[in-house]
């Protein structure tokens, strides 16, 4: 039968696509003619053969290297889209796309290598080594890297199960997890590449204020020292950040092709960078360069304002002060007053960069407070603790506190980007092919240059130099610079270059990620990120994104943004590693991707190492980041909209369905959980509509959206002519139910009569341990009509079969003046009139009903009957102490009445019976000795009913007593003389169950031992 499957169109297999030689049906269905069925067959063969669209792939076209290059986009696959789309504005729109034709290098590979490589490398990656150590940041990357590793295997998984459209990680989570998932991990997303704009941007304003163009600063910051030094810092970030934010958003608003077109460039400067710095590293091993630094005492000093890294200097055979003299001293000549940590201590000159060859190697961390000197290790200094510190300026000194989980949160986001290739999967020839082995080929290479980046910086730079965040030590220099060959500017303008590409591509990529999430309407307020220009472009959310990346540089720290975005980035990874165990495990028939190279395990632990990695970086932002996602799972789940998109979550909520039906198989519940599991039995008229809706008003006061609440009714026909019918009155039942609020099921049947169908739904409600026990069905209206005699006999039907079934019944007489859901009751009573061998039932029902905003406000009364001799008194203070101990507060009133008003049996069955039982309590007696003396208490009992009405015999044994034949094996004839000879009869059938020690016929519940 597969052989026979083929898109009809030519272009996606049609007579040109190679296959067995079979012959191919054009249609897949029978008897179709060739013109009537061509859009019929494409509707079917677009939805309903998922089963087989992965193999329904175009023909690959082959492309030479040359103008893959030429046509290199790192942008995500809806930005390629729009800009075809602004390239087709004025002219005739194309009949057909061009297939995909991208490989694995260009369209996988590279794009991650460029995503991945950012300004951490350049900017953060020599301080992180000197702070942290070759060892300490050796772990870093390692743990960072084995994460994103992880992450790759368990997003190469899912992606080449089935074909990822823009939106990359979102549309994964979402098709995986559900759209409460999917949405609220979307949303962290979008906010991680929205704040990695705003990160890339002050990145490239650091490289422009304070080592390409320091003197455009708009606040000076010479003269400066301490706080204000740093203010003025952070606004000059600010101003120009929202200077360069207008501007990229401008670039991608006016047409995202133009950041295209500079992909290439940006690729190329990220590449070149790298090498330049392996190359530079080679390089110290024969010639390392000249980098002086010079120290005072062991203090490293600032290189601006002298140019000999000495106290004085020989010159026309004297002793002459030198520039930094001056810096320390009151004036220049050598008896002058200076500062006492100068004075005490001599100028050294150490190289920056010693070399390869040098022998140094900065294994362990140097931790600094916020003021800390910058110190050489090895050189002793002449200081006093006790000393007031002066030219404080001077000294280079740490910017920030630094502790271990503050450089993984700071390192995280240069191991980013790893979703670059799977967000285009829809450009790729081969996508199963080309989405792991890029990804991972690219992540293996960055680890590689990480790491090995790690060990060479500590092997070839001077330990304060590394540690020297900004290069005020060497001239100003980047200190990444420093090492790189033939010049430092390679790296300087190589790294602004890449910086402002990535800050682009952010801002191109995280609008449409949006626009994909507002599309899916899943998040309802949402949706007007969905709109855009004409040819797509999201206006609207491109303004939103520049207005949340504009929090991002009003913080204006890089140190400090980098660990909120590695927050969210962290928790998109954990969630697509969370997709993969669970689809993994479930095993659903779906699940079927062409990676094989995978394992719950290492999803589990990728999802773990994420999960750390949140709190390691930042406990608090963990949190915050965490209390968002919630929000908008919460969110979603109230008000978004529905999605049946076959995700993992209802797979996991089917297996724990049938676990949980499985455990309620084992026994029936405890009495401490016992709560009646309702079926409401209604009717509907021809017009589906249901002619009893506030028996489902009862049914959501009474249960509250606990426990089992089935409404069910029954259709006359057959199955295969009225099942249209069914359905209706299905829909009609939900939207009662969605209207009463009323958790639960609904269940239609069709049968050949009523009285058989409400048996069916009697039997076979529910599943496995979890069925009703409590029947809930109105008084029948017409039951005094004779000829309207077959709605009475129905319910007599109903009254014998949850009798047959231990089941309680309740029926409400009345239905229609009780109250609605939107009524409130500001006093009144619920009168119960209590037999006490119910079992508590007739306690239990208006204590259910008072947890209802209708009834919180009513009082509760408990009515009990006493024969005219017995102890009144007593016997309501044994009541009030009974219902003290159920923890039920309610009015008790005990009624007296003549011996001739009470039956003999319900007197003998309840008070008389309730005080024997506590004698027998009193008289210690076994279980077997008292279950003795309860059966002959309840002989004694029926012999004395006997004796008392004997013409009450004859009605207990038509009722179900084993002597004689039973109700339903007599005749209909029989029956209906027996019981139903008139409609006067029916509440003389009530009258027996009530002398069988039934509530009375006023009562609306009939518990199951009055059955």
């Amino acid at each position: 039968m597969l052989n026979n499957l083929t898109d009809t169109e030519e272009g996606e297999g049609g007579p040109n696509c190679q296959g067995d030689g079979n012959p191919k049906e054009s249609s897949p269905f029978i008897n179709s003619s060739s013109a009537s069925d061509v859009e019929k067959s494409q509707q079917y063969n677009g939805k309903n053969m998922a089963l087989f669209e992965e193999e329904m792939d175009n023909s690959p076209m082959v492309s030479s290297i040359l103008s893959s290059l030429a046509n290199y986009s790192n942008l995500p696959q809806g930005s390629k889209e729009h800009e075809e789309a602004e390239n087709e504005e004025g002219a005739a729109p194309s009949k057909k796309k061009p297939a995909p034709s991208l490989g694995t290098l260009m369209g996988v590979y590279l794009p991650c290598i460029q995503n991945i490589f950012g300004v951490i490398l350049f900017l953060r990656m020599t301080w992180m080594v000197g702070i942290g150590g070759v060892f300490g940041s050796f772990i870093i990357v390692f743990m960072c890297c084995s994460t994103t590793m992880l992450t790759a295997i368990s997003m190469s998984a899912i992606a080449t199960n089935g074909v990822v459209p823009a939106g990359g990680s979102y549309y994964m989570i979402s098709r995986s997890l559900g759209p409460e998932f999917g949405g609220a991990v979307g949303i962290c997303f979008y906010l991680g590449t929205t704040f990695a704009g705003a990160m890339y941007i002050l990145g490239a304003i650091e490289l422009l204020l304070i080592y390409i163009l320091p003197q455009a600063a708009i606040f000076k910051m010479e003269g400066l020292e301490g706080a204000d030094m740093e203010a003025a810092m952070l606004n000059n970030m600010r101003v120009y950040g929202t200077i360069v934010l207008s501007f990229m958003a401008t670039v991608v608003f006016v047409g995202v092709k133009y950041v295209n077109k500079l992909a290439l460039v940006f690729l190329a400067c990220v590449i070149l960078s790298i090498l330049a710095v392996y190359a530079g590293v080679i390089k110290t091993a024969f010639e390392p360069p000249v980098f002086p630094v010079c120290i005072l005492g062991n203090r490293t000093l600032i290189s601006k304002g002298f140019d000999v890294c000495a106290k004085v200097i020989e010159r026309d055979n004297g002793t002459v002060t030198t520039k930094l003299w001056k810096i320390f001293c009151d004036s220049e000549f050598l008896n002058a007053t200076c500062d006492e940590y100068f004075a005490n201590n001599n100028v050294s000159e150490i190289q920056g960069i010693p070399g390869v060859s040098s022998g140094i190697l900065n294994l362990f961390g140097y931790y600094l407070e916020k003021g800390d000197f910058l110190e050489k290790r090895g050189i002793s200094a002449m200081q006093d603790p006790e000393a007031v510190i002066t030219n404080s300026n001077r000294y280079v000194l740490a910017d920030i506190t630094s502790f271990f989980t503050l450089l993984v949160g700071i390192y995280f986001p240069s191991v980013t980007g790893i979703m670059a290739g799977s967000n285009r999967s829809g450009d790729l020839r081969d996508a199963q092919k080309s989405i792991p082995i890029g990804t991972i080929a690219a992540i293996t290479t960055t680890s590689i240059v990480y790491m090995s980046a790690v060990v060479l910086f500590g092997a070839c730079i001077e330990g304060v130099v590394l540690r020297d965040k900004f290069g005020e030590g060497v001239d100003g220099n980047l200190v990444i610079g420093t090492l790189a060959w033939p010049s430092p500017w390679v790296i300087v303008i190589g790294s602004f270059f890449s910086t402002c590409g990535a800050g682009l591509q952010s801002l191109t990529g995280a609008p449409r990620l949006l626009q994909a999430i507002s599309r899916d309407s899943v998040i309802p307020f949402l949706k007007v990120f969905g709109h855009g220009k004409a040819n797509g472009e999201p206006t609207w959310a491109l303004l939103l994104t520049a207005s949340i990346c504009e929090i991002g540089i009003i913080i204006a720290s890089l140190d400090a943004v980098a660990p909120i975005l590695s927050m969210f980035f962290l928790m998109c990874y954990m969630f697509v590693n969370l997709a993969c165990a669970l689809q993994t495990l479930l095993r659903t028939p779906n699940w079927r991707p062409r990676f094989k190279f995978y394992h719950w395990a290492l999803s589990f632990l990728g999802m773990s190492l994420c999960l750390s990695l949140m709190f390691i970086c930042s406990w608090y932002y963990a949190i915050v980041a965490m209390v968002i996602a919630t929000c908008i799972y919460k969110y979603i789940e109230f008000a978004g909209a529905e999605k049946e998109w076959g995700d993992g979550i209802r797979g996991i909520s089917l297996s724990a369905a049938r676990f949980a039906l499985m455990r309620l198989e084992e026994g029936p519940p405890h009495t401490k959980n016992w709560r009646p599991q309702i079926m409401v039995l209604v009717s509907v008229d021809a017009e589906h509509n249901v002619e009893q809706p506030r028996l489902l008003s009862l049914t959501n006061q009474l249960k509250a959206g606990k426990g089992l609440t089935i409404v069910g009714t029954s259709v006359v026909g057959t199955y295969l002519n009225n099942h249209a019918e069914a359905q209706q009155a299905d829909q009609s039942l939900r939207k009662l139910m969605e209207t009463e609020k009323v958790k639960g099921f609904s269940q239609v049947v069709i049968s050949s009569n009523l009285r058989d169908g409400t048996s069916h739904l009697i039997q076979v409600g529910g599943l496995g341990g979890l069925k009703h026990n409590t029947v809930l069905v109105s008084w029948p209206r017409t039951w005094k009509h004779a000829e309207d005699n077959l709605r009475f006999r129905n319910f007599i039907e109903v009254v014998r079969e949850t009798t047959a079934a231990s089941m309680a019944l309740l029926v409400p007489k009345n239905i229609a003046a009780y109250p609605s859901n939107g009524e409130r009751f500001t006093e009144g009573h619920i009168d119960v009139w209590w037999i006490v061998h119910d079992g508590g039932m007739l306690m239990l029902l208006p204590f259910l009903l008072r947890q209802h905003k209708v009834w919180r406000k009513c009082k509760m009364r408990i009515f009990t009957v006493a024969q005219m001799d017995d102890n009144s008194i007593q016997m309501k203070k044994d009541l009030i102490t009974f219902l003290y101990h159920l923890r039920i507060d309610a009015e008790v009133e005990v009624v007296e009445m003549h011996d001739s008003d009470i039956s003999a049996y319900t007197y003998e069955k309840t008070l008389v019976m309730e005080q024997r039982s506590q004698i027998l309590k009193q008289m210690h007696l076994t279980k077997n000795e008292m279950e003795r003396e309860i059966q002959s208490i309840t002989d004694s009992s029926r012999g004395s009913i006997r004796r008392k009405n004997p013409s009450n015999l004859r009605s207990q044994q038509s009722s179900g007593e084993p002597a004689g034949v039973s109700v339903e094996e007599k005749p209909e004839e029989e029956v209906q003389h027996s019981c139903c000879k008139s409609s006067d009869r029916l509440e003389d059938v009530l009258r027996k169950r009530t002398e069988t020690s039934c509530p009375p016929a006023t009562s609306w519940c009939y518990p199951t031992e009055c059955c």
